[in-house]
């Protein structure tokens, strides 16, 4: 089984960035990989494990849109258990979602995967829309914010499941097809390949993290860096979708104590307005 993972890097999320000129100044920002990146790295590993620990069989790709300094987070994936990595070269305000989804759909037609996992969104972001964009560009089906995925024997389709406001959803789809993932997946027993695992398959309930081995080894592993050009298409001088400025969220309002209900009461209906 061939499995396409993107990966993304962004900014550590605790890490306190200032505001300049109404920009996010990321000169001294953090890089890390995208935790919902990481998750679908996890579950593609697990797709191609025999059980916890057991061997692997099949491929696992990572690619990533961006400048070269990004190749710096895919090792990371790679020290994961990732076997090779794809690095599409471009610069960061010439993208979007749109344009990320089209370069990964040049991709997935040259490496034919037999299934794209992307993280459900990245965190800085917060778009939720490549993996969308990615299959209806490519006309394959789709399933989103998987809580679990279960390959059948034959490969040909997989169920999966999410968290809906009613309760949980299944869908299954043929394969190939596109599917995005949320911090379920790394339950015990959501991921399982039916062609080399049984019902009982359980792995550690959280991402693996990489070992010193693995980071040797992803040393030697190849990332190969790729031109928007090869792939034939041209970024414009910018994206569809434009960040007009960024602004801090106001302050809070001090609380106030009330003496009895009846005090509250009125406060909601004459103040707040909320009853």
């Amino acid at each position: 089984m061939k499995i396409l993972v993107t990966c993304k890097r962004v900014p550590n999320p605790e890490q306190k960035l200032k505001l300049v000129g109404g920009k996010v100044d990321l000169s001294a920002a953090s890089w890390q990989i995208n935790t919902f990146d990481e998750y679908a790295v996890e579950a593609a590993l697990r797709l191609c494990e025999k059980g916890k620990g057991g061997e692997r069989s099949g491929e696992i790709v990572v690619v990533a849109v961006g400048p070269k300094e990004v190749s710096q987070q895919m090792r990371g994936a790679l020290a994961m258990g990732a076997d090779r990595g794809l690095l599409i070269l471009a610069d960061d305000p010439a993208l979007d979602a749109d344009a990320v989804a089209r370069l990964l759909a040049k991709v997935v037609e040259r490496e034919r995967p037999d299934l794209v996992i992307l993280g459900k969104q990245t965190v800085d972001g917060d778009s939720n829309q490549v993996g969308q964009i990615l299959a209806g560009l490519l006309g394959w089906p789709q399933a989103t914010f998987l809580a679990s995925i279960v390959v059948a024997a034959d490969g040909k389709s997989a169920t999966t499941t999410r968290e809906v406001d009613t309760g949980v959803e299944e869908k299954r789809v043929r394969l190939p097809a596109v599917v995005t993932v949320d911090l379920r997946i790394i339950g015990k027993k959501a991921v399982r390949n039916e062609a080399l695992v049984g019902a009982d398959a359980e792995w550690d309930e959280t991402q693996r993290y990489a070992s010193l081995k693995g980071i040797m080894a992803a040393k030697k592993k190849e990332i190969k860096e790729v031109p928007t050009a090869e792939l034939g298409i041209t970024l414009g001088p910018a994206p569809l979708m434009r960040v007009t400025g960024y602004e801090a969220p106001a302050a809070r309002i001090a609380g106030v104590r009330v003496g009895s209900v009846e005090e509250l009461a009125a406060k909601l209906h004459n103040e707040a307005k909320v009853i």
